[in-house]
């Protein structure tokens, strides 16, 4: 893509007259959202609730102001994610459920339904194809996901200790991997056990639909060949013994991240918003979380996410780090994710969503 994307900006800044959920929807307003046809479809807000003992995910006021512009113009609309495939808060639906109520993300709060995209235990996906993947042919995507109509990221922007930082392609890509998804994202698909933790109960065997997992002296035992990564295993274990390898690449991860990014938004319409605000270090998907590396900064949208992440990279890294924080911890460097995290660089997936045709990196920042 050639042309420039345009990419609406806004400040934290208020008035008396306007607040800042009244901003964000006049910034959709300007930005082009409610020229998608809502009317009578069903649109899911892809978002993070964050997980249990978090605090820097983004407020529920702000996905509530976005579910009310949507409803407004006749959309039928819903909060979504897509569950780990990590243990901890949020490894199925029930779990799930109560880490995004306990957070603030109830019907009554945002004014619409939470449903979890890829099921009870994370195995209710559709396979989508994709013929022009560098590295995935078919990415495993959450089933209510692929069944709206209308597809809406709400990004808290921050950083991440995987991909240098945590924008729309990550909320995307990977936030909608079912947990097969996130397997082929993060590893070669296969999961392991381990032993110390596995109390050999059996309960990996009786929902293994492939034959590939034993108990022998009392510990589970999984056939890599006869594995097909599913994940049902890991979201069925009650000592949370069963885990996947991690083994891939950042490059690789990033790129599986865009392409996973490209099957998401292909084929309908979507688009895009990211909070530069409490800018934590680290991905929401830890139960803790430290001090902001930099001041907020502002409200952005935008139809294309590669352009969106683009300016919220730049808009972060021309801003100085806050005072006693883990980035001035650190040596100083040119790019504060980077600095963060020496071993990643996002700019891996902003090229390859490019090479997919997600959108471009190249934008033009209108401000209100």
């Amino acid at each position: 893509m050639s042309d420039k994307a345009n990419v609406y900006f806004t400040d934290f800044r208020a008035t008396y007259a306007e607040n800042l959920l009244q901003k964000l929807q006049r910034l959709m307003k300007t930005a082009g959202m409610g020229e998608l046809p809502f009317e009578g479809k069903y649109t899911v807000i892809k978002l993070h609730f964050g997980e249990p003992g978090n605090l820097s995910f983004l407020r529920p006021n702000y996905a509530k102001a976005v579910a009310d512009f949507i409803k407004a113009r006749g959309g039928k609309v819903f909060l979504t994610d897509c569950g780990t495939l990590y243990p901890g808060g949020r490894k199925n639906a029930l779990d799930h459920l109560d880490a995004a109520y306990m957070n603030g993300f109830t019907p009554f709060s945002t004014g619409c339904h939470v449903i979890i995209g890829d099921g009870l235990k994370g195995v209710d996906d559709v396979q989508v194809p994709l013929a022009d993947g560098q590295y995935v042919q078919a990415a495993k995507i959450g089933r209510a996901v692929m069944e709206a109509d209308i597809f809406i990221s709400l990004t808290h922007f921050k950083g991440h200790e995987m991909t240098g930082f945590g924008g729309a392609i990550k909320n995307i890509g990977m936030g909608c991997g079912s947990r097969a998804g996130k397997m082929e994202m993060h590893d070669t698909g296969k999961p392991k056990v381990t032993a110390a933790k596995c109390s050999g109960c059996g309960l990996c065997v009786k929902n293994c639909a492939h034959d590939a997992i034993t108990v022998a002296k009392q510990t589970a035992r999984i056939d890599h060949a006869k594995c097909a990564g599913c994940g049902r295993c890991i979201g069925q274990c009650p000592k949370d013994a069963i885990e996947g390898l991690y083994d891939e690449s950042v490059e690789v991860v990033n790129a599986k991240i865009a392409e996973y990014t490209a099957a998401v938004l292909r084929g309908r319409p979507h688009f895009h918003i990211s909070l530069i605000c409490d800018v934590s270090p680290e991905c929401d998907c830890h139960g803790t979380n430290d001090a902001p590396i930099i001041p907020n900064i502002g409200m952005l949208a935008s139809a294309d996410p590669v352009a969106l992440d683009q300016a919220c990279a730049d808009l972060c890294l021309a801003t100085p780090p806050l005072p006693n924080t883990m980035l001035t911890d650190l040596p100083p460097r040119d790019d504060h994710f980077c600095a963060l995290h020496p071993n990643t660089n996002w700019r891996d997936a902003i090229a390859q969503a490019e090479r997919m045709n997600v959108g471009t990196s190249r934008y033009t920042l209108l401000r209100l």
